[in-house]
């Protein structure tokens, strides 16, 4: 048969396809796989003929992700986008007051987070970005392939200012044209304006949260770096706007003494020397040295004011908005811990014997007692380097910045695993402490399953305390986080997203019952760039309301509240929508046109007949419970460890362990990204699907009519379609069959394959034991009953739209490159399976390494295959030493062939599986 072409796999993948209707039980993955392993191992194939067929599959993946983008940002042309943006403003109800009201309060805050999604080196990220802008097919050039860069936390620092800046470039454009249409409608008034469409923010390098990599000094050299570079690009507009105004010099010359403080924590600052001649620098009077923006802002809105040409008063107003958005930086930034580390600081203050339990009554006694009874604390860099707490050591760096660095712009503090009011009361103390608490929004997050379902009462508990209220209304607002990634694995994604807007409903009641309606409710919904981790895929309105709904939203409209929303656009993926400045525009204005939007009436049925709804979402919570309390569930997502995903961030995915912990690792050592991903890798993202099809078996109809009738039910078919397109159970169950024993023992059964007859009985023989073949099955059954109860539920909703055309294709595609990848797999098994007996070491056995490669820790194994079979030895002639030897008498012996005929090919043949992963993530549209 011919399989040199994507063609030619595509079509023989949907012959085998045929033949499932003969065979129920027929796997066409698996015998595809199997026909390419045979056409490789008797070398009609070879890894560069396997390794064209991948290139041509990673290049359709770029395609279909530049698609994808160019069709979320439709249309992404600048001249289109300003007129809509404009339409917006000129169609505006209401008089100006009231206009001034709207724009200049943000839509959206958005926030650059930076967890492992650098799947794309910059210039393929940078081919997507542009095929995406052309607005003809979205073809991506093919990009030539170069060695990757490291993913270090400075890339994904200079990764996230590049896509702050285009978006703050857009931003400006933006205001421009706001106060276009405000000038053509308010001639007199329109200079009284100071437009904030958007305020930006980032937590690189700020977030503590499971890493240990990030110290003080790094948060500072970053804050320094981002003051320097936003005064250089304030300076740069200035100089647009008006070449000699004055304002220049002194922004220049804060722009290079930034420049210089930066520099000085760039080195070794571990020492107390180095960091007292830091500090003193940094902390010492200069004549440059800048702290508020606010003196700046006012004299550029009295010379626009007035400045007797139009277009330079709104060049003057627009840096002004720049300013009083992002202060003296890229934008805002996140400092995150975890709760954790909270409580650590906290009980050398309330609890030093350790024996008080922090949820206690008491010790929120003691926490009230603590807050009224605050002093604040000066605190210096000394102080700081000395801090041995995490937490404490945050809150202390806080407090440099805004005394050292931008005493205007607040800080956001994030607590992760935050599930009782005392961990925020513990951070408002520590503020307190070093006098900032009017300027740190306290922040927790709620993500894990109890704090899902005990955030009611944790909110009703917080907010009815007096020292938080007072807290919540110096600073205006109470600001939650809510997380989709934790939640999304833990209890399903579509669960999580429904107990998420539960407790967006409870905040909303609980602020009014408490009378905070004179106070913002801020809300931070963080989620990744995929289905997996809650950012809706199918449109800019879905990606924006199914975090937080329009039932939610009407909830804190009802009590009148004002929200202030803020969602994440996440590492690699996210900043896709940034790339460039047509798709920074582009996502602004798709945005405006969601947020701006009347909101609609909300008699939604998903809401009325909670009789459905509600057992609806238990229902599903059920099965994802079941999956994940089995042994079946953990088993298959570890079966292959972390080896079938791309290194791409700097922030570890799991914890290191031995040698054989593979075997039991368990789901929470591994992080929500890498385990959503290994899902999409294994072909059925079971966090989006398991259980929607059995909670609806019981009730199909009922069911299904709410959905229909619903938009919030309408939203999570999307989703679910969305899903279920790249959706496949038997891709999930060919992969078991790589670990069946008697498929091994089989295969050279008649004689076809002779030369590969000790191997394949070396690997039977060593899988008879292996339990997860049977895993897989099991997995795939339970999916399959589930599945089939899922597309009777989807055959009674109507579709919204007509499929995707190439939908067929996309799963053709992806059908092949899982059987590429058990190809190149089984090609690894057998060359590990054929390695001789180690000659030079023995304190690693060949199973051992067996079993790495099993679990495809590849670079492990192939360190110890390099150390047993050295290609080349020192030759005693090296060796200038006096005393006589006959020996060796023979040529010394070294492993060339060895290297050659085994090592090598399971690298080269593991770095094709790796470039497989990144084309199924593409077409997923994410890493995770």
């Amino acid at each position: 048969m011919e399989l040199s072409t994507i063609s030619d796999l595509r079509a023989r993948l949907q012959y085998l396809h045929q033949q499932t209707a003969e065979t129920p039980l027929f796997n066409p993955v698996f015998q595809l796989g199997h026909d390419i392993s045979r056409e490789l191992e008797n070398g009609a194939l070879t890894l560069g003929d396997i390794g064209s067929l991948v290139s041509d599959f990673y290049h359709e993946a770029l395609n279909s992700r530049s698609r994808r983008l160019q069709q979320l940002l439709s249309p992404v042309e600048d001249a289109d986008n300003l007129l809509r943006w404009r339409a917006i403003w000129n169609q505006a109800e209401g008089d100006f007051d009231r206009f001034a009201d709207r724009v200049e309060r943000p839509l959206l805050h958005i926030v650059f987070t930076a967890h492992p999604t650098f799947l794309l080196s910059g210039a393929q990220s940078d081919a997507v970005a542009q095929a995406a802008s052309n607005m003809s097919d979205g073809t991506v050039d093919i990009c030539e392939e170069t060695p990757r860069r490291a993913v270090t936390l400075d890339w994904e620092h200079e990764e996230a200012m590049a896509a702050m800046q285009r978006a703050q470039g857009a931003r400006n454009r933006l205001v421009n044209t706001t106060l276009e249409a405000a000038a053509s409608r308010w001639p007199d008034l329109w200079r009284n304006l100071l437009p904030q469409p958007y305020r930006l923010a980032t937590w690189v390098g700020y977030d503590m949260d499971g890493r240990t990599d990030i110290g003080w000094a790094t948060s500072l050299r970053y804050r320094l770096a981002e003051k320097a570079q936003r005064l250089g690009l304030y300076a740069h507009m200035l100089e647009a706007a008006a070449p000699k105004h004055p304002l220049i010099g002194q922004l220049r010359a804060a722009e290079e003494h930034s420049q210089q403080m930066a520099s000085l924590f760039a080195g070794d600052v571990s020492e107390p020397e180095a960091v007292s001649a830091a500090a003193n620098h940094l902390t010492a009077d200069h004549p440059a040295k800048l702290l508020s923006l606010a003196p700046i802002i006012d004299a550029l809105r009295a010379e626009a004011k007035n400045c007797e040409s139009p277009n330079q008063a709104k060049a003057l107003i627009t840096l002004a908005s720049a300013m009083q958005s992002d202060g003296l930086g890229m934008g805002w930034v996140h400092f995150r811990v975890n709760a954790s580390q909270l409580h650590n600081a906290i009980r050398r203050r309330i609890d030093p014997d350790n024996t008080l339990d922090l949820g206690s009554r008491t010790a929120l006694k003691r926490l009230r007692e603590l807050l009224s009874d605050v002093r604040p604390l000066r605190s210096n860099f000394a102080a700081l380097a000395s801090e041995s707490t995490t937490a404490v050591r945050q809150f202390i760096a806080m407090a440099q910045i805004l005394h050292h660095v931008d005493s205007d712009t607040p800080i956001r503090m994030l607590i992760a695993e935050c599930e009782q009011p005392q961990t925020v009361l513990s951070a408002l103390y520590f503020a307190k402490l070093f006098g900032i608490d009017g300027k740190v929004d306290v922040s927790p997050l709620f993500e894990t399953e109890t704090a899902m379902e005990h955030g009611a009462r944790f909110l009703e508990a917080l907010l009815r305390e007096p020292m938080y209220q007072a807290y919540a209304r110096v600073r205006g607002r109470v600001s939650i986080q809510t997380g989709f990634s934790d939640a999304g694995r833990f209890v399903g994604q579509l669960p999580a997203a429904l107990a998420i807007e539960r407790l967006h409903g409870s905040l909303a009641r609980i602020m009014a019952r408490h009378g905070l309606t004179d106070v913002s409710a801020l809300i931070f919904n963080t989620h990744g760039e995929s289905m997996g981790r809650g950012a809706h895929p199918t449109s800019i309105e879905d990606r924006l309301h199914y975090p937080m709904s329009s039932w939610a939203r009407a909830q804190f409209s009802q009590s009148g509240i004002r929200l202030e929303l803020e969602a994440s656009f996440q590492g690699g993926d996210g900043y896709l929508f940034f790339r460039n400045d047509a798709l920074a525009l582009a996502t602004l204005a798709r945005i405006a046109e969601v947020e701006i939007a009347a909101p609609c009436s909300e008699n939604d049925p998903f809401y009325t007949r909670t009789d459905i709804s509600l057992d609806f979402y238990r229902g599903i919570r059920r099965v994802q419970r079941e999956h994940l309390g089995s042994k079946t569930y953990p088993r298959a997502v570890t079966a292959f460890g972390l080896g079938l995903l791309n290194e791409t961030g700097s922030r570890r995915s799991r914890r290191q362990s031995d040698l054989t912990a593979d075997w039991d690792m368990n789901l929470r050592q591994i992080r929500a990204i890498p385990h959503n991903a290994i899902l999409q890798q294994l072909g059925y993202p079971v966090n989006i699907l398991a259980g929607v099809g059995s909670a609806a078996s019981e009730d199909l109809e009922s069911v299904a009519e709410v959905l229909t009738a619903s938009r919030r039910g309408q939203s999570l078919v999307r989703m679910i379609r969305a899903a279920d397109r790249l959706a496949s159970i038997k891709s999930v169950a060919a992969y078991g069959e790589l670990f069946n024993s008697a498929y091994w023992a089989s295969r050279p059964y008649r004689g076809t394959e002779n030369h590969l007859a000790n191997a394949c009985l070396a690997l039977a023989e060593h899988l008879t034991k292996d339990d997860r073949a049977g895993v897989f099955r099991r997995l795939a059954s339970r999916l399959r009953v589930d599945g089939l109860h899922l597309h009777r539920l989807l055959d009674h909703i109507p579709q919204e739209a007509t499929p995707p055309s190439d939908r067929e294709d996309l799963r053709r595609s992806l059908g092949a490159l899982h059987a590429l990848r058990l190809a190149l797999l089984q090609h690894m098994f057998l060359k590990a399976v054929q390695l001789p007996a180690f000659a030079r070491s023995n304190d690693i056995s060949r199973d051992d390494v067996l079993e790495m490669v099993f679990t495809l820790r590849i670079e492990d194994a192939l360190t110890q295959l390099r150390r047993a079979f050295p290609v080349s030895l020192p030759d005693v002639a090296d060796y200038q030493v006096l005393a006589p030897t006959d020996y060796p008498d023979g040529e010394t012996q070294a492993y060339a062939e060895i290297e050659t005929l085994y090592i090598a090919p399971i690298e080269h043949a593991y770095a094709l599986v790796l470039r497989i992963g990144a084309a199924i993530a593409n077409h997923f549209g994410a890493h995770g």
